[in-house]
């Protein structure tokens, strides 16, 4: 990262091609900078009408035309990144498009690092930190519900329910203050009972936040779990079963997959990604021996796992290993399959191991039960529906809305010792402005916005 500090506008111009790599109708070369008047009228012949479409042609150094379309010209401040901003709208051929760019290479641009579009936005103060993280989340949604969530995040809906929670902190932090400048003994007992009253009412609004964020963190990274079980018990028929068509390949030898397999799904919207494996025994076949040590390696990385077992092969069961193998915070579900074989009834069950969360009975042949075994999926996932209020977050989000609440609870249990309840309200109100990027950013910004595709 540079020094440069939100607020402060960086005073290179930047270019990069902004639509996805490839052949395409339209191609859009982005620039931002200061003063791009004289580089529009380099480029362009004219400074077009700000904000409005306008025909033109884009010329080489030499006068030639590169390309003719739309050009785009944004004024600072009233652009995405707080500059002057240039989006030449052409035709989408990569050669053409790759001339446009070294063009614009030419007038004195550099090329811009992944992000730093965006990047330039928040230190701009156009944006927080959360809106530009959702930026990339919203481009990198796998689901429809990602995007809403996304979207709302990028909105500022998140970053509102935030900015409330610390405006909470703020009286909170006015009242001990106060009391501790002024102290006298009757406003000493009133500010006691009221910061209570207001850190009370904060760690309320926070845990529901933090649900919230919960839910979006799920949106956002999905579920990984993992197929398991004995060779022949029907794992790849029940990855076929949920994917809705044939994937997998099925059939009565044992040991037909080889290697994992791994598909993505989505059940009421959260991202799913199942894994099928190499069955679970003891194999002088070198090719599967390397299979079932995949196996064994997905099933420790899962964050669920479906230990398969069969009606029809009451001993290939190694729930022993699946349950050995599997971290102990990893949910397990025993599933019984090919109910079709028996008269079973599809069902759920509560697990008598207190390792194996339920069974749930099944036949991935017929797909009686999926029904069943989706909704344990959600259920142990932690989803429960929540319509259209959750906004995506991430990782980091929820441990600052976690150590905030930390805080508050520390807050809680101070007594009448109002210098440390004063420090443990700073603690959380900073915690909280991490989110936004209020607090030490500088190194979190280069790892977030690295992440970022070229152009955004």
């Amino acid at each position: 990262m540079s020094g440069v500090q939100k607020g402060e506008a960086p005073r290179e111009v930047i270019a990069a091609i902004a639509t996805a790599p490839g052949r395409g109708g339209i191609g859009v070369v982005r620039v931002s900078g200061p003063s791009l008047a004289a580089f529009v009228e380099a480029l362009l012949g004219r400074v077009p009408a700000p904000r409005m479409a306008t025909f033109a042609r884009f010329h080489d150094a030499h006068g030639a035309v590169i390309d003719e379309g739309l050009a785009l010209f944004f004024p600072a401040p009233h652009s995405f990144t707080g500059e002057d901003v240039l989006e030449l709208h052409g035709h989408g051929g990569p050669v053409v498009l790759q001339l446009l760019l070294e063009r614009c290479l030419g007038l004195g641009a550099r090329l811009a690092r992944p992000g730093e579009f965006t990047e330039r936005a928040f230190l701009s103060g156009k944006i927080d930190l959360a809106q530009a993280e959702a930026v990339a989340d919203l481009i990198d949604a796998s689901t429809r519900a990602a995007a809403r969530g996304a979207a709302r995040s990028l909105t500022g809906e998140f970053s509102r329910a935030v900015r409330a929670l610390q405006e909470r902190l703020i009286e909170a932090r006015m009242w001990v203050e106060a009391s501790l400048d002024f102290p006298e003994e009757d406003l000493e007992l009133i500010a006691a009972a009221r910061i209570r009253e207001k850190v009370g009412e904060t760690l309320s609004a926070l845990d529901r936040l933090l649900e919230n964020a919960r839910q979006g963190a799920l949106l956002r990274r999905g579920l990984h779990v993992v197929i398991a079980g004995a060779p022949n018990v029907g794992k790849s028929s029940l990855l076929n079963a949920l994917m809705g068509e044939e994937r997998a390949i099925v059939t009565d030898i044992a040991g037909t997959t080889r290697d994992v397999l791994r598909e993505a799904i989505q059940i009421e919207g959260i991202p799913l990604y199942v894994i099928d494996t190499a069955g679970l025994r003891a194999t002088d076949d070198p090719v599967e021996r390397i299979g079932v040590a995949r196996t064994r390696e997905a099933i420790s990385q899962a964050d669920a796992v479906l230990a398969l077992r069969a009606l029809d092969r009451p001993e290939a069961a190694p729930l022993k290993e699946v349950l050995a193998l599997a971290p102990p915070e990893v949910p397990v579900i025993e599933v019984v399959n090919k109910i079709d074989l028996t008269g079973e009834a599809p069902r759920r069950e509560a697990g008598e191991d207190g390792r194996i969360r339920e069974r749930v009975w099944l036949s991935a042949r017929t797909g009686e039960g999926l029904e069943l075994l989706r909704a344990a999926l959600l259920e142990v996932a932690g989803w429960h529906a929540h319509g259209e209020d959750v906004v995506l977050a991430r990782e980091r989000h929820l441990e600052a809305l976690r150590e905030a609440r930390r805080a508050l609870e520390a807050a809680l249990e101070t007594g009448e010792a109002l210098e440390l309840l004063a420090e443990e309200l700073r603690a959380a109100h900073r915690a909280l402005g991490r989110i936004l990027g209020e607090y030490d950013i500088e190194d979190l910004l280069g790892e977030i916005f690295s992440r970022f595709c070229i152009g955004k």
